[in-house]
């Protein structure tokens, strides 16, 4: 399966939607997403992953890219993760450096 990509920036957040399998053939599209919206420099970032089946290590390359791309001082959400993701961003331990949640709540 193929992986969608949009993102929109909207004021100072930068919300990215992942949709569908995201691995070694297309973890380039997620990286260039990313590195996007760290060009218009937002206060925050929102990862929606509610329709993401499946993520290689590949992925998770580019989350840990994420952080140190857009900084430290930027706060970046995961949102709504399937539970096989959650369990392998936990076991990298990148889960102390993302804020974790079922729902985005604005």
């Amino acid at each position: 399966m193929a992986l969608d990509i949009s993102l929109v920036i909207d004021n100072d957040v930068a919300k990215i939607t992942l949709v569908g399998e995201l691995d070694g053939s297309n973890a380039s599209d997620f990286k260039a997403k990313i590195e996007q919206a760290a060009a218009a420099e937002p206060k925050k970032v929102i990862l929606f992953l509610e329709e993401l089946e499946f993520m290689a290590s590949a992925g998770l390359r580019v989350l840990v890219f994420s952080k140190q791309k857009i900084g430290a001082g930027v706060d970046i959400y995961i949102i709504g993760a399937q539970e096989m993701i959650l369990e392998s961003i936990e076991k990298t331990g990148l889960n102390h450096s993302f804020i974790i949640q079922e729902e985005y709540q604005d």
